[in-house]
Order: structure tokens, then C-alpha cells, then sequence
């Protein structure tokens, strides 16, 4: 475990924290005036290998060598110029610190960061980190890398779960979830919607499934899967037989076919590692899936619909109605899907590059 001090002084500036993969929602914007959670669970950083906020240069002010050098291989609107490699933490592990007034920046209903630290050390006044809260941004604080040290302190230290565990203990993402919005004279209101986290992780994965297709028709499973995906990946490739088949594969699993083409597998939530298939399927391209997604997709929720006898088990419902659905098709992130496209060297392809340039210009509006 590690607590993070500041650079100027040496304050304590964090509680103990362990070290997780960022989440692929991290970057996510959902909305419009909805308020989201805390990004990060509390005890956890992951470190953000990407900048965030402070001075901005347009995409024509940047060379194309030095987009590459930073992992961008397609145009983006903008890059920041700010250091790279923050701390993402809860804000409930944020210690000994205190907001900056005069950094407030031009957000709705909280602080984004946009222009760079808003959190000094409350001990020496050097700007350490940025709190992140304003509306449809996931609520977080970024430690800034070049005003804190990560010192390593006594205590338990645990092995990441394997994934025999993950698979047999890990929490699942529910597809649909209520969001809250920020309401009137009346208190909050909320609506019942697809899940934000599912949203941004089907755009991250999208990006791979196109890469993987190599330009032809791919087919995923049945169900749910087909629900977030297929409809995209239909509009986006070609029309005709599918030619790519696509299938979820990972811990506890049976092995796919033979003939399978891609494998949607799950990242390990701590690691941030792919899991990895051994045998004749090993050959195939592997789509990363966040575990919560992954899970619920080979292994979905069930309900029973009338209370069992004896003790009612926690998952059985008992007086409530089943979950309300969302009114409207899936959508994957936009934001999510482009900023994962844009990373991707294969976006250089002319094929791709045309599918992320119909995005930009609002072409494929009805799918994301």
C-alpha cells in the first residue's frame, strides 16, 4: 500500500491506499446534468497515463510525430499539454488539503479541471491535485504527478485475485441502472437508463471489435451481446455474411470453437491485464471487456418471480415490479469509443480512419 505526500513539503496528503487498473469510464462525459458517482472505490488510486485539463493545443497546432510519440494515431480536437500520469483517487481519501477559489474554471454545477490544479497542500500551498465533480463527470481527485511522491507504507499487502477467483467472486455491472439529475424546487429526480460504466465500456470495446473484423462482417452471440453491439457493428462494416465470428471467452469458460475469430474476454480489475486463452483458440484477436461487463454478459442476473419458501434469499424479489427498461436502443460512449479508436495504430487503416471522421462529423449520430 502506498500514501501519497506532497512534493513541496512532505505532508501526508492521502490515506493508505492499493493500486487498481483505471477504470474504462474514467474520461467518460454522460449526459446532460447528471449527477454520476464516485469514480474510484475507496482505498484505490490507478494511475491515468493521459493528461487532463490545463493549456490546450488544437489538433493543427501539433506535429504529427510528436501525436505518435503520446499514442494518438488519428486527429483528435484537442490535446493537453498538462503532465501526464495523475493519481486517480476517491475524494473521501483526499487528506490535508484545501480548494482553490480562484480556480472555480467555467463548469455548470461543480469543478472539471479544465484549467489544471484546483487542490493546494493545505501545509505549503503548492497545487497537488484536481478535483473533479461538475455534472456527468464521474467524481474524482487526480493527484498531479509532478507535485506529489508515492511513498510505500507498513501493512497488508495482498496478492492480486487470480481469476479463478474473479470469476467465482466478482462483482457484476448491471446493464441498467437509475440516474440521477440534478433537480428543482421539487428535490432530485431520476430516470431509469442504460448504465453509464456499460455505455463506455461498449465504446472501448467497439474500437477493438473494428480493428479485429479487418473490414468484414462480424458476428457476436446472441442476447444481450447482440443488443450493445451488434446493431453497431452492422451499420459500421459491410453488409452481407458475416465472415468474422466473435464469441466471449475467459475464466471458468468453455473453450470456444475452433472457427472463432475474436475473443471478447474480461481485463483484470487490479492488474489491468487481458486474460489470455491457451489451446487453438489462442490465435484470435482479443476484444477487452471491464469484469463487470463480462461477467454479467456469460453469466446474466436471474430473478425469480415469486418468493421461494422458507427464508426469502436476497435475490429474490419480493413486493417490487422488475427493473424498468430503458425507452431507446443501446448507444455505445462516443467519447469513450474515439478516445480508444485514436490509440489504436490500425485507425491509420483508410477504412478506419473514414469511420472515425463520419463520427466526428455527426454521420453515425443515431449509434453512439
Amino acid at each position: 500500500m502506498f500514501v501519497f505526500v506532497c512534493a513541496g513539503c512532505s505532508a501526508e496528503l492521502t490515506s493508505p491506499l492499493s493500486q487498481v487498473s483505471l477504470p474504462v469510464h474514467a474520461r467518460q462525459k454522460y449526459g446532460n446534468g447528471a449527477q454520476l458517482p464516485v469514480l474510484m472505490e475507496s482505498g484505490t488510486f490507478a494511475v491515468d497515463p493521459d493528461p487532463w485539463g490545463g493549456q490546450w493545443r488544437m489538433w493543427d497546432e501539433i506535429d504529427p510525430g510528436e501525436a505518435e510519440a503520446r499514442g494518438i494515431y488519428a486527429p483528435v480536437y484537442a490535446l493537453s499539454d498538462s503532465t501526464p500520469g495523475a493519481s486517480v483517487i476517491a475524494p473521501g481519501d483526499i487528506r490535508g488539503t484545501r480548494l482553490i477559489p480562484e480556480k472555480r474554471d467555467g463548469a455548470c454545477c461543480g469543478l472539471d479541471g479544465a484549467d489544471g490544479p484546483n487542490m493546494a497542500c493545505e501545509a505549503c500551498h503548492l497545487p497537488v491535485a484536481i478535483r473533479v465533480d461538475d455534472c456527468s463527470l464521474w467524481q474524482a481527485v487526480r493527484l498531479s504527478s509532478d507535485a506529489v511522491h508515492r511513498v510505500p507504507v507498513d501493512g497488508f499487502h495482498a496478492a492480486p485475485l487470480s481469476w479463478a477467483e474473479l470469476a467465482e467472486k466478482g462483482e457484476k455491472t448491471p446493464p441498467f441502472e437509475p440516474i440521477a439529475t440534478w433537480g428543482g424546487r421539487l428535490g432530485s429526480n431520476h430516470y431509469w437508463s442504460w448504465s453509464p460504466q456499460w455505455e463506455a465500456a461498449a465504446g472501448q470495446t467497439l474500437a477493438h471489435l473494428l480493428v479485429a473484423s479487418q473490414g468484414q462482417p462480424v458476428k457476436v452471440p446472441g442476447g444481450l451481446t447482440a443488443d450493445v453491439f451488434q446493431r453497431t457493428l452492422d451499420a459500421l462494416l459491410p453488409a452481407g455474411p458475416p465472415k468474422r465470428r466473435a464469441a466471449l471467452a475467459g475464466p471458468g469458460q468453455p473453450s470456444p470453437d475452433a472457427g472463432v475469430d475474436i475473443l471478447l474476454v474480461p481485463v483484470h480489475p487490479q492488474t489491468g491485464q487481458t486474460w489470455t486463452p491457451a489451446g487453438p483458440t489462442a490465435p484470435a484477436y482479443l476484444v477487452p471487456l471491464p469484469l463487470g461487463v463480462w461477467l454479467w454478459l456469460v453469466s446474466p442476473q436471474s430473478y425469480l418471480p415469486v418468493p421461494a419458501s422458507g427464508r426469502i434469499p436476497q435475490d429474490v424479489l419480493r413486493d417490487d415490479p422488475f427493473p424498468l427498461l430503458p425507452n431507446y436502443l443501446f448507444r455505445a460512449d462516443r467519447g469513450t469509443f474515439q478516445h480508444a479508436l485514436v490509440r489504436l495504430p490500425a485507425v491509420r487503416i483508410p477504412w478506419l480512419r473514414t469511420i472515425l471522421e463520419n463520427l466526428t462529423q455527426g454521420v453515425s449520430a443515431d449509434l453512439f
